[in-house]
């Protein structure tokens, strides 16, 4: 149940950034190296995609990661999963960097 709230939160964010960016779907896609396919679904709140297309999506709508999931009046069980993500991503992220700056001063 929680995850479903999730993914309708996530589709219903992503299109209104669209829109607020004027984009189309086939706009959005291409930027994000998805198809248009997968994005409707994802819109549509029937797919939840992996760590690199939020990444994508979100630098395409020009917003962060942890916006894409934001809900008015969302629970705090939702709201603690989202925590626990953006938490998740971030330790990720930063793992990512310092094994790219590791790669380069070698």
């Amino acid at each position: 149940m929680v995850e479903q709230k999730l993914k309708a939160a996530l589709g219903k964010n992503i299109k209104f950034f669209r829109f607020r960016r004027q984009l189309s779907q086939a706009d959005l896609a291409d930027k994000a190296g998805i198809s248009v396919t997968f994005l409707s679904n994802i819109e549509r709140g029937n797919n939840f995609p992996q760590a690199r297309t939020l990444c994508g999506l979100a630098e395409s709508l020009n917003v962060q990661v942890w916006e894409l999931f934001k809900g008015e009046g969302a629970s705090d069980q939702e709201m603690s999963i989202v925590d626990r993500i953006s938490e998740d991503f971030a330790k990720q992220v930063n793992l990512a960097m310092e094994t790219v700056r590791k790669q380069y001063k070698s």
